[in-house]
């Protein structure tokens, strides 16, 4: 396939995903059946998302005329392993072999093994030429690079066997924001969105809150109150009642709503239904610290990511900062 092709068939797919398709609505419950974090809204979020800032033929246009991408490349074949923490968390890296004209070998997570293989399914069924191109398996065998996207521990794995190779390995980040105490209601309710958008579980994800000395969180809360639905759901309530009780017990500070607990954590990672906050008093020292942080995935606030925009990423916006097409173009 030639870049035009590849061009055509992603816009294809990007129409397709927000498309009120019969198949692709027995594909997303058969998908929350199998992982319960994945409810039919957050699965379609992360679709009109793509649809929407990555699958737009201008968009893809763009961002290929940003880099030199041959035709007459010689494929490379890439092992990619996905991670499943979120809808289609690993669809950037997909795209990005595909696009380079480089052949891919893809191990799917187990936690989402749906979303994707039907788009590998319908993209060979309107472009066979796709079947020699994309390819899943369960290992990853005698590729020329490698992809590799997971936990802490995964990643410790992933750079010991995939050592001998060109690769990108990528594990746990988180995010954070940054708050001023003047932020208005329609920034918080914003703010939200970065925290409970797919129940938290992505890397852009915000898990951890810098608030200046003396802050007021009734606004906060209030603000929150917008996913108060989440105690209705029962995977998220039983982590909810579960953390409550271990600061109960503990006899923890806490501040909540029917859908959130604030806590005051210097870790900025947070589990499920807990957000951590810290205290600061010099700004421009907090945010050096965080930018300069190899577990940040993003800063949230004035001056950094827009409230509201933490999972919303554009093309350009490369996990860890490493841009893979130019990775994918060197080897």
């Amino acid at each position: 396939m030639n870049l035009a092709e590849r061009i055509t068939i992603m816009g294809k797919l990007g129409r397709y995903l927000v498309e009120n398709d019969e198949e692709l609505n027995k594909v997303k419950e058969k998908a929350y059946q199998k992982n319960k974090w994945f409810t039919e809204e957050f699965i379609n979020y992360s679709f009109k998302n793509i649809s929407e800032n990555y699958l737009d033929e201008q968009i893809l246009k763009n961002w290929v005329s940003h880099y030199h991408i041959d035709d007459n490349i010689k494929p490379q074949k890439i092992g990619v392993v996905m991670a499943g923490n979120i809808p289609l968390v690993g669809f950037h890296d997909f795209l990005s072999v595909f696009i380079t004209g480089h052949q891919q070998l893809i191990k799917l997570s187990d936690k989402d093994d749906v979303l994707l293989a039907h788009i590998i399914d319908k993209m060979k069924e309107w472009n066979p030429k796709v079947s020699s191109i994309i390819t899943t398996a369960e290992l990853l065998k005698d590729c020329d690079a490698y992809i590799a996207t997971g936990s802490n521990n995964s990643a410790r794995y992933f750079h010991h066997y995939f050592d001998k190779y060109p690769s990108v390995i990528r594990n746990n980040k988180t995010s954070v924001a940054v708050l001023s105490g003047e932020e208005t209601e329609e920034q918080l309710s914003s703010l939200a969105d970065d925290v409970f958008i797919y129940f938290g579980l992505g890397c852009r994800n915000v898990t951890k809150l810098f608030v200046p000395e003396n802050y007021n969180f009734e606004m906060l809360l209030s603000a929150f109150k917008k996913y108060h639905y989440f105690a209705d759901l029962t995977k998220y309530r039983n982590n909810y009642d579960y953390n409550l009780a271990l600061l109960i017990m503990n006899n923890k500070y806490y501040m909540a709503n029917d859908s959130i607990i604030l806590s005051e954590n210097e870790n900025i990672f947070s589990p499920v239904s807990v957000l951590h906050y810290s205290f600061y008093n010099n700004e421009k020292s907090i945010l050096e610290q965080l930018i300069n942080d190899e577990n940040v995935q993003c800063v949230v606030g004035k001056d950094h990511v827009p409230f509201g925009k933490a999972q919303k990423p554009d093309l350009f916006d490369y996990a860890d900062g490493i841009d893979t097409i130019e990775f994918l173009l060197s080897l």
